[in-house]
């Protein structure tokens, strides 16, 4: 697979911008989005392992870093395709290289037709989007008809309360005869997301519902439905992915259809909510001896000391991501001190976020000063890239190896 080389060299008037062999404590503009090369690498084998190993295949959702240099890494470990969520983002990945794309998500709008239809006009790029409804299905047909191609779709299934997709597996056989009836569309799977399924039993509820994605897969096979010899058959999020693979393995999809699994955040982890995740697989999962590393982080000043035991951040809202927790404090640095070693701060705490600033009690014994550097973990990596055009990739003595360009 061939990829359109960017310039990764170019020096870029924003935040956080980096040049190959800056020093992150001496030399990059802060606040910074910092990704560790060592854990990265770690976490992009150890999950296309989990996934060969199952009996799938990977197509990791791009969608949370949006980093093409990411993508091309996946794609170079093994990973199948990528997912992505938008029109727009398929067209970014596109331009730097990727062939394969699972838009997991309904194609809506004739301006984002157009979008996709340009690109299918290279034979060599595989697509595939969601349709759940058949208004969406003869829209579609319509479109992709005028143009002379013929795009695939698969089926979404949803669950009651959740997100896109058919509620119920009468909506989905329906459906299915609603798009064989557009000879522009070709049925390639059939595609569910098991992440809003939550509650005291949501174990049992993902386990049932990817119970059911099967069954369907099987009777739209048994009928003739699927354009392909080997239907794809796809669920997954960051969370849950284990249980979807051992549904998937425990009822012989890989025999029948091509199984596909669509973590994303893994690819970063994360210090909250995927860290959590993670130690509920590890407990799931015995076998497992080792689990996924938090590789991202944002590295910011100490911006202001106005009152004692409480210090201010330079890094707010448009930094970091803060819908599913607030950033840790991690380890502190001297600003210009080679080398830098870090000082454990993590018993302070930031208590709020404003749009530039970060509040933050200091524990007793801990003492900063104004222009000391705290690097910061996160939780819920997508929200804290999308703040971010360039982020700075380090080795294990801090030095940038290269920006990492994000296309939102």
């Amino acid at each position: 697979m061939s990829f359109a080389t960017a310039d990764l060299n170019a020096t870029a008037v924003e935040k956080g911008a980096a040049a190959p062999g800056d020093n992150l404590v001496r030399d990059v503009s802060l606040p910074a989005l910092v990704i560790h090369q060592k854990a990265l690498e770690h976490n992009i084998r150890w999950m296309q392992a989990f996934v060969s190993n199952s009996g799938a295949e990977l197509a990791p959702h791009g969608k949370t870093s949006m980093v093409p240099a990411l993508f091309r890494r996946q794609l170079e470990e093994g990973a199948w395709g990528i997912t992505l969520a938008t029109a727009v983002q398929t067209r970014a990945a596109y331009a730097h290289g990727v062939r394969r794309v699972l838009m997991a998500n309904q194609l809506v709008g004739t301006p984002n037709m157009a979008l996709i239809a340009d690109l299918l006009d290279d034979s060599m790029f595989d697509f595939h989007c969601m349709v759940d409804h058949p208004d969406n299905v003869a829209a579609l047909g319509e479109y992709f008809g005028g143009r002379g191609l013929r795009l695939n779709v698969m089926i979404e299934y949803g669950v009651p309360g959740g997100r896109c997709g058919c509620r119920t597996e009468q909506e989905v056989l329906a459906l299915a005869e609603a798009i064989a009836a557009q000879p522009a569309l070709a049925l390639t799977g059939i595609e569910g997301y098991e992440g809003v399924i939550h509650g005291d039993h949501a174990i049992a509820g993902i386990k049932a519902f990817a119970a059911s994605l099967v069954r369907l897969a099987v009777e739209l096979q048994d009928k003739g439905a699927f354009a392909l010899s080997r239907p794809i058959v796809t669920a997954s999020g960051s969370a849950w992915y284990d249980l979807i693979a051992e549904a998937f393995d425990a009822q012989a999809v890989r025999e029948r259809f091509l199984s596909v699994l669509r973590p994303g955040s893994y690819v970063v982890h994360d210090h909250g909510i995927y860290k959590d995740a993670q130690c509920c697989v590890l407990d799931r999962r015995s076998e497992l001896s080792e689990a996924l590393l938090p590789a991202l982080e944002v590295w910011a000043h100490v911006q202001s000391l106005p009152e004692p035991g409480f210090a201010v951040i330079a890094m707010g809202k448009r930094d970091v991501a803060y819908d599913a927790g607030l950033p840790n404090p991690l380890l502190r640095y001297r600003a210009g001190v080679l080398p830098a070693q870090g000082d454990d701060v993590s018993a302070c705490k930031v208590t709020a976020v404003m749009d530039q600033h970060a509040f933050m009690t200091i524990a007793p014994g801990c003492e900063l000063k104004i222009g000391d550097i705290i690097s910061f973990g996160t939780s819920h990596p997508c929200l804290t890239f999308d703040k971010w055009r360039s982020g700075c990739l380090v080795d294990e003595n801090l030095q940038v190896i290269e920006p990492l360009t994000a296309f939102f």
